[in-house]
């Protein structure tokens, strides 16, 4: 009997489902040996999807895009290797609202609204909304009114490793008014939304979007402070292949609740989630999802003249969780007074009123179990009001991930943009690179230290010569983990509309390790 071993490359199937392919080339383009094997290697497919951004007739929407610059060696490309395209294109259709759930009290005809708003029956333009050439240099593209659809879209070969696109909407008056910016997303099959609301003067949106060749279906969960609520929704929503659905919360509940955790899961296939959040006094933004549920949790990027604050929380395992809260300053963690610890029970969301938690210095709230070693899993967010009176506008904080080795924020403009960055645990230093405009601007790089205990706000480079909007990449080069979130401002009429998006790892990198396989075969 003769002994072969054969030497495979194992490649897990997450890998391919959420960002895409590794290349099984080194970047000169020759076969990889083992060393090679133990490297990052650059994916080479990642897909995006964006919400259709707005169902007002008078919204001005403009979709930036970016893949970052990465250090590689010379060589020439892998023929193998796929073709550089990144492009987003309108989702096929949106479906009405009657078809994702039963409509109770009286909400169907806004229901459908929203969907024909969002551009039901509209078919695809052949050509691309966006589309990026190279990397380091951004583009963006501008829609008005309240047609635009949801987009969807995929990254190939040198620009597919980190591929970013940010949808900013500006809605000057009426109930949506607000700046609305969300972080185009990659599908997945389970998101976490603390920080919704089913109460009076809310209207929130969950938008689904399925950017696969075949179906989907989506479940919703909704829980308030007493634990979950009761809902119609019985069979999952079926999201269509290349399509996207709105689905208005209190279509799913006659229960109110100031304060709802919402929960998207999938029975088949894969969809981009977010919610649309209104509330018809405070103006409206994009609620992204949390974080993965952790033990300890960061909430980055409260603003320095943050008016109101308020957290919201909830424990998705068995078990309750006791919470230690402090809030992580320009100078080191403090503890709120009177807000010390928050109790989370199992299944039941948990909010409390922080107020003016800022006081004139911008931070970040970070929670983490009140004993040591009794580490519980939650999710988080906070929602953040700015200005008072008439004069105030709301956005959202959710619970932030690593920047990890590398993390963008596209759409920033020369007047603006905050960049926190914050070191929970040790310090650490980054690298900031503000890229080219899209019409124009010379790359700018700035290396930061963050010291351990807390956050950094920052005014980020702005390109030499700007001329049009730029991306904010930030790299992680020694130290502890770093959370960071990007707000951006464009004031309107007195009333400082505002937006904030966590930057996170974009996984643009992804270690193949080489498996030994012991096969025996017999020789006759």
């Amino acid at each position: 009997m003769k002994r072969t071993t054969i030497s495979l490359i194992a490649v897990t199937t997450a890998l391919a489902a959420v960002t895409g392919f590794a290349s099984l080339t080194v970047p000169d383009g020759t076969e990889p040996t083992r060393g090679d094997l133990a490297l990052p290697l650059p994916v080479e497919r990642s897909s995006l999807l964006c919400p259709a951004p707005s169902s007002s007739e008078i919204a001005e929407t403009r979709y930036t895009s970016f893949t970052p610059v990465r250090k590689q060696s010379g060589g020439q490309k892998d023929a193998g290797a796929p073709a550089d395209s990144a492009e987003l294109r309108p989702a096929a259709a949106v479906l009405d609202d009657t078809d994702a759930a039963p409509a109770k009290d009286g909400k169907k005809k806004d229901a459908d609204k929203e969907a024909d708003k969002d551009g039901a029956k509209k078919p695809a333009p052949d050509k691309p909304v966006v589309a990026v050439k190279e990397p380091g240099k951004p583009v963006s593209a501008e829609t008005d009114g309240g047609e635009a659809p949801a987009l969807v879209g995929t990254a190939t070969g040198s620009l597919a490793p980190g591929w970013t696109t940010q949808q900013t909407t500006s809605v000057t008056a009426g109930s949506g008014r607000g700046l609305l910016g969300v972080s185009c997303t990659g599908a997945d099959t389970d998101f976490w939304f603390p920080g919704a609301s089913l109460a009076e003067g809310r209207q929130d949106y969950v938008h689904l979007t399925n950017p696969d060749e075949t179906g989907a279906v989506a479940d919703i969960e909704l829980y308030g402070k007493d634990g979950a609520l009761r809902t119609t929704l019985t069979e999952g929503i079926p999201v269509p292949a290349g399509s996207s659905v709105p689905v208005l919360l209190p279509t799913l509940t006659a229960d109110k609740a100031d304060e709802v955790t919402v929960h998207v899961t999938t029975r088949t296939g894969r969809v981009g989630a977010v919610v649309r959040a209104a509330d018809e006094d405070d103006g409206s933004d994009w609620l992204a999802a949390s974080a993965d549920p952790a033990g300890t949790v960061v909430l980055p990027g409260i603003p320095s003249d943050a008016t109101s604050v308020q957290l919201v929380a909830f424990a998705p395992g068995d078990d309750d969780a006791a919470l230690k809260v402090q809030l992580a300053g320009p100078t080191g963690t403090i503890t709120p007074a009177g807000h010390e610890l928050l109790n989370v029970k199992s299944g039941m969301t948990a909010s409390v009123d922080l107020a003016d938690i800022a006081r004139g210095e911008a931070g970040s709230l970070i929670l983490s179990p009140a004993e040591e070693g009794r580490a519980t899993p939650v999710v988080a967010a906070l929602r953040v009001v700015r200005g008072k009176g008439e004069e105030k506008e709301i956005a959202f904080v959710p619970a932030a991930a690593p920047v990890g080795e590398r993390a963008t924020a596209a759409d920033n403009r020369a007047k603006g943009s905050v960049l926190s960055l914050t070191a929970p645990g040790k310090a650490a230093e980054v690298r900031v690179t503000a890229s080219a405009g899209t019409e124009g601007g010379a790359q700018a790089v700035k290396t930061y230290s963050v010291k351990a205990g807390t956050t950094l706000a920052i005014t980020p480079l702005v390109p030499a010569g700007l001329k049009g909007s730029y991306a904010i990449t930030v790299e992680t080069l020694s130290g502890g983990p770093v959370h960071a979130s990007r707000a951006l401002e464009i004031a309107d009429d007195g009333i400082p509309m505002f937006t904030i998006q966590n930057l996170s790892d974009d996984r643009g990198t992804v270690v193949v390790p080489e498996a030994e396989q012991d096969l025996s075969v017999l020789d006759d």
